[in-house]
């Protein structure tokens, strides 16, 4: 038997990007799923000459806590995700680098969600500007050794997922991963 898309037999907004689904799956039985139309994201890798990542520290409502992070964010409607994290990059850090490179695409939750993320790497990034914060960001910069930031994933320093796989992405782009 193969495996087949459930049949959607009513959709409705519950919210403007949050759709309730009424399928029926192949077995003939019905499942009402829950689906987050989200907006692309984008998030980066940014490579100091001296091998150094730019990190972010920000507060997340969702768990309460200020994480450690690579910059990135939602990618704007009417943007391509390479100019929305180079954008990203330059306002929540102030940093801007000579070279970008794709290094993964991934759908954050593909359960629930519509969405992907781009996952970049920025190589001979350098501080050019000051920050520039949306209302409601307060974000702290710091470089951080590439080498010290496998340390901080491994003793959970570093516990966003979605960052975690940013940082694999670039790894395995580097050929840094055996």
């Amino acid at each position: 038997m193969s495996i087949k898309p459930w049949k959607i037999v009513q959709s409705s907004y519950i919210h403007p990007r949050f759709r309730m689904d009424t399928c029926e799956l192949a077995n003939g039985r019905f499942l009402d799923a829950v689906v987050f139309e989200f907006r692309a994201w984008a998030n980066i890798v940014a490579l100091t000459k001296d091998n150094e990542v730019v990190l972010i520290r920000q507060y997340r409502h969702g768990v309460r806590e200020v994480l450690w992070e690579i910059p990135g964010g939602v990618v704007e409607d009417d943007a391509e995700p390479l100019a929305g994290i180079k954008r990203e990059l330059l306002e929540e850090t102030g940093y801007s680098a000579d070279e970008f490179i794709e290094v993964g695409r991934l759908y954050p939750n593909p359960a629930l969600q519509t969405n992907t993320i781009h996952y970049y790497l920025a190589l001979n990034a350098e501080k050019t500007t000051d920050q520039h914060l949306d209302d409601g960001e307060d974000i702290e910069v710091q470089l951080v050794p590439l080498d010290e930031l496998l340390g901080m994933v491994r003793r959970g320093e570093f516990p966003h997922a979605l960052m975690v796989a940013a940082l694999f992405h670039v790894l395995a782009y580097m050929d840094r991963i055996h």
